[in-house]
């Protein structure tokens, strides 16, 4: 396959001329700070931004990966596969997975400035109005609901045209959108595929589940929807273009302090009953030298579902055995941290198709062109993600399982048509699907007290028989779609591996054979009420009994969204930003 990718400009910032951002460990001099920030990713780029707006405050960013400048292959929309198990790249993997008969499944993470923003498929999905009103139901606290929460999503927003000029009136509900926020979101760019001409007609014969969808993103996703992604002016908007812009690090008060590892957080030396608790961050460096950063306000952990719990539980925070046994001290008895690891689970069925559609990706002539057309206008296949269209069903209302969605405008699984996804000659269609609403539920734990071993991570992907139904019934409904008439003389025939898959047990084997996941980690640092003994964080986000300390990333969802979850943990650090800001006596900043 063809691609220019990995290309960095490192020591960007020093040579345009600006401080706050900092190469290595060794370029940066001070020690203390109002607050400290682990992870520049997702939320933690959010929480810079936001809380550098208030000049009094002295903010220090700690990103263990590089900068997102120069990568090529984070600014091209369909390049962001090449992404994946690379330096960008977290590269971890999961335990072997039952369902699988033992096979382990690659997990990617961001590992560079922007976190899984800078390499995820940028797919832009809220979640269902469902969602959010559980999170509020069982947190205690309303401000977690769907009506509380859209002021946030708004406030993320930047909703901008795509790149063709064309009018989208009736492709998107303007009424449900911002425009004054800082990541973009558009629609793709109409390429004007017979493709995507028989998905609108297919939905519209057959009606019913699969029938047109005005808007995903306005709570209630069920049905065909145009997608929407984070893209702007036809490149990548990441946590890291959006929130943390040139004229955002050119503030004296912000501090971000690349390719720098967090190893733990430490108890204060210089314990007060009204200071924080946990104030020291200990990091490596270039040349594996160490530091001890302070907070003097609060630490705020933003590394991850992964990243997170994997530093707390280094620093003495767990179950207590547990840690014991891999022989770390324990300082804070929390048994869930770690527990409760949700995920979608994904998987693809292929069919041969007769098209005459091109696939540049499949033909480096091709593909230096749509570069070519990209490079001078932001224009043409690269400038989308793989898919223009999403769809969104349900288990059937009889079905036996207990249903693990949060409510009836959740889905159960999400099916994504892609034409030509892989840079092979022959013409294919491609389904992907995520189940979107698991009720399965894995854990995050450590085997070594060495904080640069990886993590273990058990998924548990398909354990529970509701989420292997879902998978049957999608791929059921899968074939409904691509049955009908439109289709006609486009769809040969289903691919080998699961055309003769009928009975659920055959169906299951072909899961088993080919799942993967969606790479959406969550609730590892759970959210409970305030004053439960189960759960990591109070619904403000601080970590229980403990003082100056925070979590702030997609660790702390009670529940999954059924949708991408990048867009729901903007929103969550957007309101985390006015919690600290509000903690901190900043009511009109």
């Amino acid at each position: 396959m063809f691609t220019l990718s990995g290309f960095v400009i490192l020591g960007f910032f020093i040579t345009s001329g600006l401080c706050t951002v900092y190469q290595q460990l060794s370029d940066l001099s001070e020690k203390k700070f109002d607050f400290v920030i682990v992870g520049g990713g997702t939320a933690g780029a959010v929480l810079a931004n936001r809380l550098s707006e208030v000049k009094k405050f002295q903010v220090l960013v700690i990103e263990a990966g590089p900068s997102d400048e120069g990568v090529l292959d984070s600014q091209v929309p369909l390049f962001a596969l090449n992404l994946q198990n690379s330096p960008y790249d977290w590269n971890f993997t999961t335990t072997p997975q039952k369902f699988a008969n033992g096979r382990r499944v690659p997990y990617a993470r961001g590992h560079i400035l922007g976190g899984s923003s800078s390499i995820n498929l940028m797919v832009y999905a809220r979640g269902t109005v469902d969602d959010y009103d559980r999170w509020a139901r069982v947190t205690g606290d309303p401000g977690w609901s769907w009506d509380e929460m859209f002021p946030y999503l708004i406030k993320v927003e930047r909703f901008v045209p795509p790149t063709d000029g064309r009018n989208i009136t009736g492709e998107f509900n303007p009424v449900i959108h911002g425009y004054d926020g800082m990541t973009r979101i558009s629609l793709p760019n109409r390429l004007e595929l017979p493709f995507d001409t028989n998905v609108r007609a297919a939905a519209d014969e057959l009606g019913g589940n699969f029938e047109y969808k005005l808007d995903l993103n306005g709570g209630n996703p069920l049905g065909t929807t145009w997608s929407q992604a984070t893209i702007g002016g036809g490149q990548r908007s990441s946590a890291a273009t959006s929130y943390l812009t040139r004229e955002v690090l050119e503030r004296r008060n912000l501090h971000v302090l690349l390719n720098t590892r967090t190893t733990r957080v430490q108890r204060s030396s210089n314990f007060r009953s009204d200071g924080p608790e946990f104030d020291y961050v200990e990091v490596f460096g270039n040349g594996n030298k160490s530091r001890i950063f302070q907070a003097t306000k609060e630490v705020i952990l933003s590394a991850g579902s992964i990243g997170s719990p994997h530093i707390l539980f280094h620093s003495g925070f767990g179950d207590a055995k547990e840690l014991q046994s891999v022989g770390i001290n324990p300082l804070v008895n929390l048994p869930s941290l770690g527990k409760n690891l949700t995920d979608h689970p994904s998987f693809q069925v292929d069919f041969a198709a007769n098209t005459t559609e091109l696939n540049v990706l499949a033909n480096s002539t091709l593909l230096a062109e749509a570069l070519e057309q990209w490079n001078n206008s932001r224009t043409g296949p690269l400038s989308n993600i793989a898919n223009n269209n999403l769809i969104w069903g349900r288990l059937p209302t009889n079905s036996s399982f207990d249903d693990p969605s949060a409510g009836a405008s959740s889905p159960h699984w999400e099916f994504i048509p892609v034409l030509n996804l892989r840079p092979i000659p022959d013409p294919h269609v491609v389904a992907i699907v995520s189940i979107v609403s698991p009720a399965s539920r894995g854990t995050l734990t450590i085997n070594s007290s060495d904080p640069f071993d990886s993590p273990i991570i058990d998924p548990a992907f398909f354990t529970a028989p509701a989420d292997v139904a879902a998978a049957r019934d999608a791929i059921r409904n899968i074939r409904k779609f691509f049955a009908a008439k439109t289709w006609e003389g486009y769809i040969i025939s289903e691919a080998v591996a699961s055309a003769h898959a009928e009975s659920d047990d055959e169906l299951d084997t072909f899961i088993s054979g080919n799942f993967a996941t969606t790479w959406h980690p969550v609730s590892t640092a759970m959210m409970s009420p305030k004053g439960a003994d189960y759960g990591v964080v109070d619904p403000d986000l601080k970590v229980k009994g403990i003082r100056g300390l925070r979590i702030v990333d997609a660790s702390v969802m009670p529940f999954i969204t059924a949708g991408n979850t990048q867009a729901a943990v903007y929103a969550i650090a957007e309101r985390a930003a006015d919690f600290i800001k509000h903690d901190w006596a900043c009511r009109k900043c």
